[in-house]
């Protein structure tokens, strides 16, 4: 008897999603059209009146400009950040003093929902870009700082003392055996930084900017014109789906399995 299983189809791992997506799609038909009176505002939610009002914004030029700009304000608020949010872990990660110095200052700092930062934002920044930049660094940075200091609590204590056995120096053991051993901890902690970010992006955005995705949002509510609405939601739902899946294919590193080398003393001299 052969012991060969048999191949699944690319089918059979293409459907369970697709049809996730059909029934979503369809009950998103379904209750505005179906349930919802003739002259009941959900009807503007519907996907027949959604989706020309999204072409509508294309044509205007609108919609294109102000996802650049959000993307433009995620990447500046993801790379402070970053550039706060690791060296910080790593100094909490490495020196138990400041771990158990600041550990209930970052506990109490963490539980605080970046957006009741707004109007402190402002009252800094004033109004523009900085606070936005602010307010989506302020939520993207814990993930960061907890996910890089577990990770150096996750490394062996023997790797180290080996590389200092050695000679190694600070510098030498922070980028031969810290940062290698940390990459799947620091890529998680980025990964649910972006989403975060993401998340917190468009509320910034209703602070006084004239462009963006959160922008377009209070523009077309004003003007009760909740098909566009709908329409810049559906596309922030689009963007951050995409990039998660992005993130997701960068940040994820395949590991090739590599021959274990045994280590072999040499032989010592008799005599």
């Amino acid at each position: 008897m052969s012991s060969r299983q048999p191949s699944r189809s690319p089918w059979s791992a293409w459907w369970p999603p697709l049809a996730a997506i059909a029934v979503a799609v369809l009950s998103w038909w379904f209750a505005p059209t179906i349930l919802a009176s003739g002259d009941s505002l959900i009807r503007d939610f519907a996907p027949q009146e959604v989706l020309p009002a999204l072409g509508g914004l294309i044509e205007r030029g609108v919609l294109l400009p102000d996802t650049a700009a959000s993307m433009w304000r995620l990447l500046v608020g993801l790379s402070i950040a970053a550039v706060i949010g690791i060296p910080l872990g790593l100094l909490i990660g490495l020196n138990p003093t400041v771990d158990r110095a600041v550990r209930p200052v970052t506990q109490f700092l963490r539980m605080i929902s970046p957006l009741s930062w707004a109007p402190i934002a402002v009252a800094l920044f004033g109004i523009g870009h900085r606070p936005v930049f602010f307010l989506i660094a302020a939520a993207a940075v814990w993930p960061i700082v907890i996910n890089t200091a577990a990770g150096v609590h996750a490394i062996d204590p023997g790797h180290l003392l080996v590389a200092r056995s050695m000679g190694a120096t600070r510098t030498e053991r922070l980028t031969t055996v810290v940062l290698p051993a940390i990459r799947g901890h620091l890529q998680t902690g980025l990964r649910v930084a972006l989403g975060i970010a993401w998340v917190v992006l468009v509320p910034a955005e209703m602070l006084g900017v004239q462009s963006g995705l959160g922008y377009q949002i209070l523009n077309a509510r004003d003007q009760l014109a909740y098909d566009q609405v709908m329409a810049v939601i559906l596309v922030i739902g689009l963007l951050g789906f995409l990039l998660d899946s992005a993130a997701q294919r960068l940040l994820t590193t395949r590991r090739r399995r590599r021959p274990e080398t045994v280590y072999t003393p040499a032989p010592v001299p008799v005599g």
